[in-house]
């Protein structure tokens, strides 16, 4: 019973984390990455489609993406995306090939990005906080119910509390990275 409880709790962090690495590769760094696109949608015949499903997208340097697209006809469609994706992006085409220059951060943009990447990791943090809250209720109900004992119950609180600070601090961790990444110039 209390086993389940912290494997199922312990899962749901996971996912947290998951998703907070996720979302923290969507922020722009200075540097091109090919997950910077993954999010724009191109209108592929009448119907919005990720465009990793339409274009091929690699690094064509340090600083510049290359977007492929599989069709002749999907260069413009391609392009108009990604401008308009919000992303602050201008993408040159030259024949087939998209050209996706990276802009360099400014100080002020650089600092904006550093608090979007910090509540990005409160939410996370709120997120695992509400999980050891659920997985706190589920062990008083079973205390409750007679069906685990009080220094079980008690033992499990202090694991689930454990277990936390555990995910809390990678969070912070990961959250110390991208700062980081995000200052370097």
């Amino acid at each position: 019973m209390i086993a389940d409880i912290r494997k199922n709790a312990e899962q749901k962090m996971q996912k947290s984390l998951d998703a907070l690495k996720a979302d923290l590769l969507k922020v722009r760094t200075g540097r091109a990455h090919t997950g910077l696109l993954d999010h724009v949608q191109v209108d592929y015949y009448g119907s919005p489609t990720p465009i990793n499903q339409v274009a091929n997208i690699t690094l064509v340097d340090a600083r510049t993406l290359g977007v492929q697209p599989w069709e002749k006809n999907m260069v413009g469609k391609v392009e108009k995306a990604i401008r308009d994706a919000d992303l602050g992006l201008n993408p040159a085409t030259q024949g087939e090939l998209i050209r996706v220059p990276m802009p360099a951060l400014t100080e002020e943009r650089r600092r904006e990005m550093t608090k979007i990447v910090r509540n990005e990791g409160e939410g996370a943090k709120v997120a695992v906080r509400n999980l050891r809250r659920d997985a706190i209720t589920h062990l008083k109900e079973a205390l409750k119910k007679g069906e685990i004992p009080e220094d079980d119950e008690h033992r499990a609180q202090d694991d689930m509390q454990k277990l936390t600070d555990r995910f809390i601090a990678e969070v912070d961790k990961m959250l110390a990275q991208k700062e980081a990444e995000l200052m370097q110039v």
